[in-house]
């Protein structure tokens, strides 16, 4: 049930999540933000079980943190997305992670970069992406609009519209969604 999707612009890249926490049938919550910072200009849209999702999350932020500490240098959107996507290889062949996750990131003198994992340990490197049922409709949506040089209104207009697309078409569409954009600047919500 859970969904997010990503948008990588010209100097940008915009991410989307549902807010709901669920379990089978039940709704829990409807606050949870799955758009977790990974440092200041760094995010995991993060999908599956909450244990997995929340025990995975901060084991990969951690280690990144240690690895910036003794190292004195902090690591790329690149280097973050391969090494997250090495460690969820080694869980595949001992107790898997059941998560699928968008990495988002702006670097200096790179720019923007969006990668797409699942948890069978996928990486792609993608201009648009997202996992869950919603996904289905919103990314031909988005296959349709987007062009490299994206601005942050088109994005966000494109993400409205894939929202209301996936409220109007799926029948457990989630009711509440978060939006937050990667830039120079770092991570903030644009709208929730």
């Amino acid at each position: 049930m859970d969904f997010f999707m990503g948008i990588k612009g010209k100097d940008f890249v915009l991410v989307c999540a549902d807010t709901s926490a669920v379990h089978s049938i039940i709704s829990i919550k409807q606050d949870e933000d799955k758009i977790i910072p990974v440092d200041t200009h760094k995010v995991f849209c993060i999908a599956g079980e909450a244990g997995d999702r929340v025990q995975f999350s901060e084991y990969i932020i951690a280690n990144i943190k240690l690895y910036s500490l003794r190292n004195e240098t902090g690591l790329s959107t690149k280097s973050v997305a391969h090494y997250t996507r090495g460690e969820l290889a080694t869980a595949l062949r001992k107790s898997p992670y059941h998560c699928n996750l968008l990495v988002a990131g702006f670097d200096e003198g790179v720019g923007p970069s969006l990668y797409w994992l699942d948890y069978l340990a996928t990486l792609h490197k993608v201009n648009t992406g997202g996992t869950g049922y919603g996904s289905y409709f919103a990314l031909s949506l988005f296959d349709k609009m987007w062009h490299p040089d994206l601005s942050e209104d088109e994005a966000v207009a494109m993400m409205e519209a894939g929202i209301a697309e996936i409220k109007k078409r799926l029948v457990v569409a989630p009711p509440h969604y978060i939006i937050k954009v990667v830039d120079k600047n770092g991570v903030r919500e644009v709208k929730k």
